[in-house]
């Protein structure tokens, strides 16, 4: 019987005796599944930002590479001490090569861990000015439904961005759904 049994067998012994020592054990377990939930985290930030640097060697562009554990997500940000515009190349248009760098930064973390990642990437603060930018596009469409009582179709955007909406949108008090396939999903924001 290994240390963990034996450990195992001594606690369960104890939570038949004593009914606190349940909510104990039970406290024990939670903590570290959080804990080895975080360091998987951790160790999906450490793959990640390996596999960013090596690219941005290659691609001979500073960057500094910051890694946080938010909301049980990993959060990978890169960004510039001066005004690099290596740095901006890799957002491109619409954040679509910064996109594709986060779907490549996933993938390394897949290929290291074969754990599938939901990490964020973001480079130059691209992703909080465009949260803004959402913010803003989920009350003019809220505006708008009020105004005519019809749903209204937004652009199509990235899953994450679509999140992002869906959350302003709720918080305004008003229903919003993904409809669409691939490159075309978008948002619908209705009354109900």
């Amino acid at each position: 019987m290994s240390v963990e049994s034996t450990e195992e067998a001594t606690a369960a012994g104890a939570t038949e005796e004593l009914g606190e020592a349940t909510v104990e054990t039970d406290a024990e377990d939670e903590s570290t599944g959080k804990s080895s939930s975080v360091s998987r985290l951790e160790e999906e930030g450490d793959v990640a930002a390996d596999y960013l640097e090596e690219l941005l060697d290659i691609a001979d562009i500073d960057g500094d590479i910051d890694i946080e554990i938010r909301n049980g997500r990993t959060y990978i940000s890169i960004a510039a001490e001066d005004d690099s515009a290596g740095l901006e190349s890799l957002v491109g248009r619409d954040g679509e090569v910064l996109e594709a760098l986060q779907e490549l930064a996933r993938l390394s973390v897949l290929s290291a861990t074969e754990n599938r990642s939901r990490l964020v990437l973001d480079i130059n603060g691209y992703r909080k000015e465009r949260a803004g930018d959402l913010q803003q596009i989920a009350e003019d469409a809220v505006a708008k439904v009020k105004e005519t009582g019809a749903s209204v179709a937004l652009e199509p955007m990235s899953a994450y961005e679509r999140k992002i909406v869906h959350d302003a949108v709720a918080d305004l008090g008003f229903v919003s759904e993904s409809e669409g396939e691939g490159a075309g999903r978008h948002i619908v924001v209705s009354v109900d």
